[in-house]
């Protein structure tokens, strides 16, 4: 998968990227939806990827997902921030997966 950031999600992740120690990570949140496919697209903060999961190219940032997950996602995919709505988003060209994508910070 290939990730973008428009500036203002750069500007709103930055701050935690910065030194280097942090990665991202896609997460497709199924807990208690009750169907695979209602999860929930979710950006976390961590420090180590876990094994399985696999690196998208991005710019400027990669991101880590879970591959079993990659089905429910189109190859290249956009994050985004409002500010007026202090939220980000997951887009890809020809739908929006969520406009309220939260930032877990572990």
């Amino acid at each position: 998968m290939q990730f973008s950031f428009t500036p203002s999600a750069i500007g709103q992740l930055s701050p935690y990227m910065k030194d280097g120690g942090k990665s991202l990570k896609l997460l497709y949140d199924t807990e208690g939806c009750g169907c695979v496919v209602s999860g929930v697209p979710t950006l976390q903060l961590l420090d180590q990827p876990h094994p399985d999961d696999k690196l998208g190219s991005g710019t400027p940032y990669s991101v880590w997902y879970e591959p079993r997950y990659e089905v429910f996602f189109e190859p290249n995919l956009r994050i985004d921030y409002n500010e007026a709505r202090s939220s980000f988003s997951l887009r890809s060209d020809s739908q929006i997966y969520t406009a309220n994508l939260r930032l877990m910070k572990v």
